[in-house]
């Protein structure tokens, strides 16, 4: 009830099954012990009350019937009749049930559903018109500030949630992964630390466009499909970077000083790298748009649901693809040129001290 009323929380359910009444029989070891009677005696001799025990088989020709005895009905299903009970003693006296017991009315558990071996009650529902991270943030703010939970009752969220913080973890792990094994292969390659962490700034300014993208599209953060595309990204963004310093490199070592070095490389790396975003930016439009063609039924698809699944990867690459070509062919020279100032200053002083 104090989560029912949560704006895009719907079809709010739980597993809790309602059990039916019935006499709870509580034995007063003690007071039994005493009177030199256990517990089992005690709980024969009231099932055999209400439940009834067989004393012996009725037959009639080839059919035989139990024969039980107990209570009659009407003296089975009230609490008052069921407390004159007497229980024998060890000489077979009588012995009130009301002596070494206490009957009364309780409840009983209908269903107990367990999770690693604790009883679980499992409240379930969907999420129409807002992100489920909103429901699930107002949910756990209630059910914190507003709900004084029992001594041993504890809650925690599960389903898309477990799901997505499991997926979170790993895509985590995959990114800084992906960029350790690409700042490798760049140092084997370059055999240099500036030229690699000058490509990988291509990387962070694609997060840039990445977050831009979504905002102004107004795409959710899907953990899952958006960080596949920050991930992919990563991969593609630094191809731009690569080229661009490599070819750098070589015109360095043919004797160019390195403002035209650098000026003749973007003019000359220019059209590949332009061509190579547009056309990637392309093919991934209709993917983010939700717009593309069934040839089965040789008819336009509009807004189709594997859309709302590729869409927020689709913006990922695009925009951040986009801003990273553009501030690439912009800070990536600027950083080269800071790398070799500072380089060659370096060298100036090592040369001029004594």
């Amino acid at each position: 009830e104090k989560i029912r009323d949560i704006p895009g929380l719907v079809d709010l359910k739980d597993n809790f099954v309602k059990g039916k009444p019935e006499i709870r029989v509580r034995v007063d070891k003690e007071k039994a012990a005493l009177r030199g009677l256990d517990t089992y005696t005690i709980a024969y001799t009231v099932k055999a009350a209400v439940n009834g025990v067989k004393v012996g088989v009725y037959r009639e020709g080839k059919d035989q019937y139990d024969i039980l005895a107990r209570l009659p009905e009407k003296d089975r299903k009230s609490i008052e009749s069921l407390k004159r009970i007497t229980v024998s003693g060890p000489k077979g006296e009588p012995i009130p049930l009301t002596s070494v017991a206490e009957a009364s009315l309780a409840t009983g558990v209908g269903a107990i559903q367990r999770l690693d071996q604790k009883r679980v009650v499992t409240v379930s529902g969907d999420v129409s018109g807002r992100l489920a991270n909103d429901v699930i943030q107002e949910i756990e703010s209630r059910l914190t500030r507003d709900f004084n939970w029992p001594r041993g009752y504890s809650y925690r969220f599960s389903g898309e949630q477990r799901e997505q913080e499991k997926a979170q973890a790993f895509l985590s792990k995959a990114f800084v992964a992906a960029i350790f094994i690409i700042l490798f292969i760049l140092l084997a390659q370059f055999d240099s630390f500036a030229a690699p962490m000058i490509i990988m700034t291509s990387v962070l300014m694609s997060l840039i466009g990445v977050f831009f993208g979504l905002l102004v599209t107004g795409t959710a953060f899907g953990i899952i499909m958006t960080g596949i595309g920050v991930i992919s990204l990563a991969g593609v963004v630094v191809n731009n970077a690569i080229v661009l310093i490599d070819y750098y490199k070589q015109l360095l070592s043919r004797g160019l000083s390195s403002r035209e070095a650098l000026v003749r490389a973007g003019l000359t790396r220019f059209r590949p790298v332009m061509l190579t975003a547009i056309t990637t930016l392309l093919g991934l439009l209709p993917m983010a748009t939700g717009v593309s063609f069934d040839f089965k039924k040789f008819a336009w698809d509009i807004g189709g649901e594997s859309s709302q699944w590729w869409g927020p990867m689709a913006v990922a690459v695009i925009f951040g693809l986009g801003v990273a070509t553009l501030l690439t062919l912009v800070v990536v020279p600027v950083l080269c040129s800071l790398e070799l100032s500072l380089r060659q200053r370096l060298t100036t002083k090592s040369k001029a001290a004594p």
